[in-house]
């Protein structure tokens, strides 16, 4: 499973905007479409655990695995 790091490493390289950094980072991506996407990233150090890393690459990043290891 991947770390929030690695979370953070991927939307930094895939031109998410860090638009809020408090406890936790919040990133935002306006699509071509003109939709956002939007998710938020622990200062944590520790693995993403499994059930909310399957939502966030669903749900959120709307990406496959592939695509996220590519880009971090």
């Amino acid at each position: 499973m991947p770390k929030w790091k690695d979370l953070k490493r991927f939307c930094d390289a895939d031109g998410w905007e860090c638009y809020k950094s408090t406890d936790h980072y919040f990133y935002r991506k306006k699509m071509a479409d003109g939709t956002i996407k939007r998710t938020k990233v622990s200062r944590g150090s520790g693995e993403i655990h499994a059930h909310m890393w399957k939502e966030i690459l669903k749900n959120q990043l709307q990406v496959t695995e592939d695509y996220f290891n590519k880009m971090i």
